[in-house]
């Protein structure tokens, strides 16, 4: 298959194979991976922190919680946790493993 470009820098023509993509195309696979990413995100900060019912409106309050929740998913994911909620409760009765999670991630 062949394709006739031309434009500014673009002239002759550039043969393709049909099952190749163009550059810079997405493929069916990477969007899904990016919504199954996104959905574990949005997922865990809707039902393990209850942000939908936050009643933080104010201010930079909402972006700085919601960094705080990120990082905190992040930093128990990092540290092997597979369970966020069960993480978040063996950390709020081990505060001190918290720390010393939060100090060497």
């Amino acid at each position: 298959m062949e394709d006739r470009r031309e434009g500014p820098g673009r002239s002759g023509q550039v043969e393709r194979d049909r099952g190749q993509h163009q550059p810079g195309a997405v493929g069916p696979r990477r969007i899904q991976g990016h919504w199954g990413i996104e959905n574990r995100l949005h997922w865990v900060r809707d039902v393990t922190f209850d942000e939908d019912r936050s009643q933080v409106r104010t201010g930079n309050a909402p972006q700085v919680m919601a960094t705080m929740r990120n990082t905190a998913i992040s930093l128990l994911r990092l540290a092997g946790v597979t369970s966020i909620a069960k993480g978040l409760r063996h950390h709020a009765r081990h505060p001190d493993e918290a720390i010393t999670c939060l100090l060497t991630s």
